[in-house]
This record gives structure tokens, sequence and C-alpha cells, in this order.
């Protein structure tokens, strides 16, 4: 009997907390949800937003956000819901990860490594950081069309440990003391995840989506580069955080990847900023940057 009580109890207090976290969830507001995953409105009201559509490309909004009632719909395909149904969908997740997403501010969260979504992962440790020698990486570097000079100007050699395995990566070093991680197996980051802002008191701002594309811009407009203040983002998800930086330049260059949720950054920056332009169609036949620059050296 003792034991049956034993057992009663946490199901009981499981189900209450999930009951807890589904009403906490619920609540949170759809578009700081969307904000998170990457997406922005094209229209604000008082009662509601507009946005592009997170399921499909389209040019004219055709999702509806009621402010209000916290409730989305989207016109073109006539379906709707709250926001934990709309992050499920949109991370293709489980509600369990949904209300995980939900219930926690991750600044940490990164949208291309969808499919390892473990929140709990904190055990990234850096051991050491020096120059770039490692033959691997030096071979990854050279896959990735990047000369090693290159990187070493902007990047460093990132020893860490994980899982209590030690790993090497290429790392570049963000705002908030953070690095991004690259090698040929892997792609990680260190607490905290932050944007990388390299300043040079200049008056034209690049923006750039990620460490590689950053790279190849230095090897395609090394000019560009020299005399350009640099914003990587590391995340779309940093999008709003770096919006205060774009109104002190006169001009500032967008080069995110060719992509739905790359686009729809660009026409929400462009659409907002009359001083931001984006350059996308410089490389609009290849995914990337990286891409761009890999084809450029094959032909």
């Amino acid at each position: 009997m003792m034991t049956g009580l034993r057992t009663e109890k946490p199901k009981t207090d499981w189900l209450m907390k999930r009951k807890i976290n589904c009403e906490s969830a619920r609540a949170s507001p759809i578009e700081k949800a969307l904000a998170k995953l990457g997406h922005f409105p094209t229209k604000t009201a008082e009662k509601e937003a507009w946005f592009l559509s997170p399921f499909r490309s389209e040019t004219q909004a055709s999702f509806k956000v009621s402010i209000t009632k916290n409730r989305w719909y989207d016109h073109g395909e006539g379906s709707g819901g709250n926001v934990i149904d709309l992050v499920c969908r949109i991370l293709k997740c489980s509600v369990k990860e949904a209300l995980e997403f939900l219930n926690q501010d991750w600044p940490s969260f990164s949208f291309q490594q969808q499919q390892h979504f473990n929140p709990n992962e904190q055990s990234l440790v850096i051991l050491k950081i020096k120059g770039i020698k490692h033959p691997a990486l030096i071979q990854y570097l050279n896959l990735r069309g990047i000369p090693l000079h290159v990187a070493n100007t902007y990047c460093n050699e990132v020893w860490y440990s994980f899982k209590s395995s030690n790993f090497f990566a290429i790392g570049l070093r963000n705002n908030n003391g953070g690095w991004e991680l690259r090698n040929k197996i892997f792609k990680n980051s260190s607490s905290p995840k932050s944007y990388a802002y390299i300043q040079k008191n200049s008056k034209q701002l690049i923006v750039l989506e990620g460490m590689f594309d950053f790279l190849s811009l230095a090897i395609l407009n090394e000019v560009v580069i020299n005399f350009s203040d640099i914003l990587v983002l590391n995340s779309l998800a940093f999008v709003k955080d770096i919006e205060v930086h774009l109104l002190e330049y006169e001009m500032v260059h967008l080069y995110l990847d060719n992509d739905d949720a790359g686009k729809k950054v660009a026409f929400y920056l462009t659409n907002k900023y009359h001083h931001v332009r984006d350059e996308s169609d410089s490389y609009k036949t290849h995914k990337d940057l990286n891409d761009f620059l890999c084809h450029e050296r094959k032909e």
C-alpha cells in the first residue's frame, strides 16, 4: 500500500506542474515568440499585427496576430491557434519542448540546430584559446575557401570541454565574451550567446548572419571590411537587439542568407529604416556568401 501512495503523489505533482507550465506558456505573447524565431511584423496596429507567413514564402502579409486575444490566424491556409500550437509547428517540436522554449528566456537558442533542441545542456567550458594552427581546422578552412591568415585575423583556435569530452574549433568571440564555435563536424556556441560587434568609428555598418559570411566577405571585398564597422548576428534572434546600433550609421548593408528567414529579416529592416540596404542580390543564386565564395573559387 505504501508503494502505491508513493507513486501517486509524484504523478499528481507532475500533472499540476504541466498544467501551470501550459497556462504560463499560453499567456506568452505571440509577437515575442515570433521575434525569437526570427519573424517580425510588416504592419502593427493597436489590436493586431500582420506578418509574412512563417509557413511559406509570400510577398503580402496574410498572417494575423490578435494582440488582445493572443491568437494567430493564417488567412492563406485558413488555420490558426495559440502560441503553443505555433511554436510546435514552426520548430517541428513536441509540446514539452515548446513549453520549455516559451517558459524560458534563452538568448542561446540556436535556430540552425533545431534537431538538437535541448535547453538544459549548459556544460560547455572553454579550456584554452590560441592562434589557429591545428591541421584539421586549416583543412576545414580550405574546404570553406578561407585562407588561414584571414581566419587568424578575426578568429581563434578554441579548445573546449563538452559532455566530459574535449574538442577544438574555430571560434569567433561575441560581445558578451561567449564564442561561436565551428569545425567540420560540430556547430556550437558557449554562453553567453550574443552578436559580435567590431567597431572602427566608421559611418558605414556591415551586418552579416554568421562567422563564415563575415570571413567570406573579408575575401570578396577586403576594402569594405577594412573601412566598415562589422556586426555578425550569430542568430537572427538578435535582430531586435542590434536595431539600436543601426541608428548610429549613415548607411547599413545587409548580407543575410538567401532563405526565408534571412529574406524576412531583410524585408523587415529595409522597410523600417531608409538607410538600410539589402545586398543579397549580389549572391542571389547562392544560399549565402560562403556558398558564393566557394563557387567563385571553383570557376
